[in-house]
C-alpha cells in the first residue's frame, strides 16, 4: 500500500463516519507564540480543544504537517525525523472512548476500508490510575469487546499513558497501539516482555487515543471538563514503514526518491549520513514553502541549521557542490500533489536552498583558518558555524584529540541557555488569552488597515506574534518604510484608539465576508461561517477582518500604540514591533 493509498483511505474512512477535513495548518503556527513550529497534530486546534466552536463541527479529520527539532542529533537512526505527517480524527465533546477506540481498531483491521492489519498482531496498553485520576477500566473493557485478549492489554503510568499539555489545561488518560513487526509473530507477552520488545523495536507503536476529560492548574489535576474531547495521532511515516514491511521510514516511498538522487550523487555507503542529508532537505523544503527563510533567530535559525547539516554530511557522501538543488527538486516532485504551495513556492525553495549552501562553504573557509589558528571546538561551533564532526575529523588528520565528552557538556549547557531564552521570549502569548494579549491582538487589526491606508492595498499579514509585553506584525510589502510613513501609520492606530471604536463580530458564510470586503486567506481551511470582526459603527467601519482570536469591546481599551521597530524579515516582507503604554 502506498503512502498515497494511506493517506487517501484515512480521510475518506472518517469522512464517512461524519467528519470534516482539515487541511492541514501551516508549520508555523498563527497566534502561537509559544512554539516555533506546530510540533503535534493538536496544536492548530487548541482553542477549540478549549471550548471555541470550529466552524467545520465537532468532529473533524486531518493529516497536519510537523516539525519537531530537539532531537537532531538522533535523525539518522531507524525512529528520529524532524519533519513528520500525523494523521488525526477529532472530536470536541461529539464523541469518547467508545467511538474512538473502535474506528481506530477498524481502520487498522478493515482490509476494505481501512490498512487490513492482522489483529493477532495487535498490542494496546491503559492508563493504571494514580492519585489524580482512576484506571481506566472502561477503555480495557472497550479493547476486550473488540477481541484484544486481556493478556495483551497491559496497564502503565502516567509517564506512558498519561497526555498533558504542561501544568495548566485539558489533559487525561490515553491508549496506545502496538504492532508486532515480525513475520511469524510473537504471540502472547508479559508485560516486561512487551516493554523490552518496545525498546528493541520488534513491537512499534503506531497509534494513540487520547482522552481530555480532566484539567489540569499549577500542575495538579483539579477536575474534570465540561466538555470531554477526543485527540488520536498516528505517524504517516510509520505507518507506512509498517505497512510497506521496511523497518524504517527511510525505506518507504516518501523518501526513496530522495534516497536514490543522493544515490545518483554518491558512492559512499553511509547510512547515515544519507538519512541525515535526506531528512534534512525534506524538512528544509516544507519549511521554506511555509514561508520560511535561512536566518539567526527563530524559525530561520532551525532552517539554517538544517541547511547546513545537509551540506556537511552531502560532504561526508562526496556529493558535488551544488547537488542539494536537485535534491529539493526530487522532494517537490514527491510531494506537489499533496501540498500545493510547494509547487507554488518552487523557485523561492531551490534559490533559498542554493543561497544558504553557497553561504555556508564561506563560513566553513573562515572556520577552516580559525581551527588552523588552534581556536577550540566549542568556538568553532558556536562562533563560527563549524561542525564538530568536522573539527574532530580535521584534529584526527593532525594526531589531536578533540576531549568530545566536555565538548557536549559545553554544547549542552549552551543549549540550554539558548533554549532558556527563547522560552522567556515566547512566554505567554495570545494561547493563554490574557488582558493584555487579547489588546495586542485587537491592535493588529488597526496596525493592518493602517499599513494598508498609508502604503496601498498590497498589505497583508504574512504572520505575528503577540506576547503580553509586545506585538509582532510581519506583512508584505517590497521596501523599507521611511520615518515619515512609520509616522503616519502610528498617528492613524492612535486616531481610532482615540475614537473609542466599538469592536464587534456576525458569523457569516465566506462569501459574504468576501463580499463585505473583509480581509482574510479566503481558502479551504474555513467552514460555512466565519467571524468577522468590524472596528467601528454600523456601515461606518475603520477595520473588517476575517479572525477568531480574542478581541477587547471597544478600541480605547488599546491605550497609546507605540512603533519600536521596523525591518525585514525575507524578500518582500517587513517586520513592526510595536507597544501599547
Amino acid at each position: 500500500m502506498t503512502s498515497q493509498d494511506i493517506r487517501q483511505r484515512f480521510l475518506a474512512f472518517f469522512e464517512k463516519r461524519g467528519h470534516a477535513i482539515l487541511p492541514s495548518a501551516s508549520l508555523v503556527p498563527e497566534n502561537d507564540p509559544s512554539v516555533l513550529f506546530n510540533t503535534a497534530g493538536m496544536q492548530p486546534l487548541v482553542p477549540y480543544l478549549l471550548g471555541e466552536k470550529h466552524p467545520k463541527g465537532d468532529k473533524l479529520a486531518d493529516i497536519q504537517k510537523c516539525v519537531r527539532t530537539g532531537d537532531l542529533d538522533d535523525i539518522g537512526d531507524n525512529r528520529h525525523l524532524s519533519f513528520f505527517e500525523m494523521m488525526g480524527n477529532w472530536s470536541l465533546g461529539a464523541y469518547f472512548k467508545e467511538d474512538a477506540i473502535k474506528w481506530s481498531y477498524e481502520f487498522l483491521t478493515n482490509p476494505t476500508e481501512g490498512l487490513g492489519l492482522n489483529p493477532n498482531k495487535l498490542y494496546v496498553t491503559v492508563f493504571e490510575g494514580d492519585e489524580n485520576a482512576p484506571e481506566d477500566t472502561e477503555s480495557q473493557e472497550i479493547w476486550k469487546s473488540l477481541g484484544i485478549p486481556e493478556n495483551r492489554i497491559y496497564k502503565l503510568g502516567v509517564e506512558d499513558n498519561w497526555w498533558s499539555p504542561g501544568d495548566n489545561g485539558p489533559c487525561g488518560p490515553d491508549t496506545e497501539m502496538f504492532y508486532d513487526m515480525t513475520d511469524t509473530g510473537i504471540g502472547d507477552l508479559s508485560k516486561e516482555n512487551f516493554i523490552e520488545a518496545c525498546k528493541d523495536e520488534t513491537i512499534i507503536e503506531i497509534w494513540n487515543d487520547v482522552f481530555m476529560e480532566y484539567e489540569k492548574k499549577d500542575g495538579k489535576v483539579i477536575g474534570k471538563l465540561a466538555q470531554k474531547n477526543v485527540d488520536t495521532g498516528a505517524g504517516l511515516e510509520r505507518i507506512t514503514a509498517v505497512m510497506q514491511n521496511v523497518k524504517t521510514a527511510y525505506e518507504t516511498d516518501l523518501f526513496t526518491a530522495i534516497t536514490g538522487k543522493i544515490d545518483e550523487f554518491s558512492n559512499i555507503d553511509n547510512i547515515r549520513a544519507r538519512r541525515i542529508v535526506a531528512d534534512h532537505i525534506r524538512t528544509s523544503v516544507f519549511l521554506i514553502a511555509d514561508g520560511v527563510v535561512p536566518s539567526n533567530t527563530d524559525q530561520g535559525y532551525v532552517l539554517r541549521r538544517l541547511l547546513r547539516r545537509a551540506v556537511r554530511f552531502a560532504d561526508v557522501l562526496g556529493m558535488k557542490h551544488g547537488s542539494l538543488y536537485h535534491l529539493a527538486n526530487t522532494v517537490v516532485e514527491t510531494y506537489k500533489e499533496i501540498y500545493s504551495n510547494i509547487l507554488t513556492n518552487y523557485r523561492m525553495i531551490t534559490e533559498e536552498i542554493e543561497k544558504e549552501e553557497s553561504k555556508f562553504r564561506q563560513t566553513l573557509e573562515r572556520g577552516m583558518k580559525e581551527f588552523e589558528k588552534g581556536t577550540d571546538a566549542f568556538t568553532l561551533a558556536t562562533s563560527y558555524g563549524f561542525p564538530i564532526e568536522l573539527t574532530e575529523e580535521l584534529a584526527k588528520e593532525k594526531g589531536i584529540t578533540i576531549d568530545r565528552a566536555t565538548f557536549d557538556t559545553q554544547m549542552k549547557e549552551h543549549q540550554a541557555l539558548s533554549r532558556a531564552g527563547a522560552e522567556q521570549k515566547f512566554k505567554g502569548g495570545l494561547a493563554d488569552h490574557s488582558e493584555m494579549s487579547t489588546k495586542y491582538h485587537t491592535a493588529t487589526h488597526l496596525l493592518q488597515q493602517a499599513l494598508r491606508d498609508v502604503l496601498g492595498n498590497h498589505v497583508f499579514q504574512k504572520g505575528s506574534n503577540i506576547t503580553p509585553e509586545r506585538m509582532r506584525f510581519d506583512f508584505s510589502h517590497p521596501e523599507k518604510m521611511t520615518d515619515e510613513q512609520l509616522k503616519m501609520v502610528e498617528t492613524i492606530v492612535n486616531e481610532k484608539i482615540a475614537d473609542a471604536l466599538p469592536v464587534s463580530f456576525e458569523e457569516v458564510s465566506v462569501e459574504e465576508a468576501h463580499n463585505r470586503g473583509a480581509l482574510g486567506v479566503f481558502d479551504d481551511r474555513y467552514g460555512e461561517k466565519v467571524k468577522v470582526y468590524k472596528m467601528g459603527d454600523g456601515d461606518d467601519k475603520y477595520s473588517l477582518e476575517i479572525c477568531g482570536g480574542p478581541h477587547v469591546t471597544n478600541t480605547k481599551e488599546l491605550g497609546h500604540f507605540k512603533i519600536v521597530k521596523e525591518e525585514a524579515v525575507s524578500q518582500g516582507v517587513r517586520r513592526i514591533k510595536a507597544v501599547l503604554d
